[in-house]
């Protein structure tokens, strides 16, 4: 299961919709091992297209540097799909290589950018993909993190 705070649910797809139509893409890191996404990172879709996205191979250098020194680890992996429903594509599952991430896909097909008032419901998915398998989890939105945890920092670059 994916456990993610309302911030951070809520940064993720103000991102897909900000970048529809194209794909938007990022990561959420968290303590190594903890299993908890706390810092939203969003990326630069390199490949700038409405049906696939790419990290930018600088950006994504830094960004594992950044997460090596800071004990972190990608938690979330995200992107969206414009066109589609919210499930991995064949090359979403091929380029999949964090085993222990989450893997998030929001589709922007119906909802563009709309504002998030009644009615705007979103397609907001989390698959586990390890060696082409995909499992789908279910994904609990909680306000914050229980027992004392800071609540998420929502990082714009």
């Amino acid at each position: 299961m994916l456990r993610i705070d309302r911030a951070t649910y809520d940064a993720i797809v103000a991102h897909a919709r900000k970048d529809h139509p194209d794909e938007a893409c990022g990561v959420v890191a968290g303590p190594e091992g903890s299993d908890r996404p706390e810092r939203f990172i969003p990326m630069l879709n390199a490949a700038r297209s409405p049906t696939f996205y790419e990290f930018d191979s600088a950006d994504l250098l830094r960004l594992y540097r950044e997460m090596d020194d800071r004990d972190e680890e990608p938690v979330v992996i995200y992107h969206s799909h414009t066109a589609t429903e919210a499930y991995p594509s064949r090359t979403d599952i091929s380029y999949a290589s964090e085993p222990n991430a989450h893997y998030v896909l929001v589709s922007t097909r119906q909802h563009g950018s709309e504002t998030g008032l009644a009615g705007d419901e979103v397609e907001f998915r989390s698959f586990r993909i390890v060696d082409g398998e995909v499992t789908e989890e279910d994904v609990e939105v909680v306000e914050s993190y229980l027992f004392g945890h800071s609540p998420t920092t929502v990082v714009y670059d």
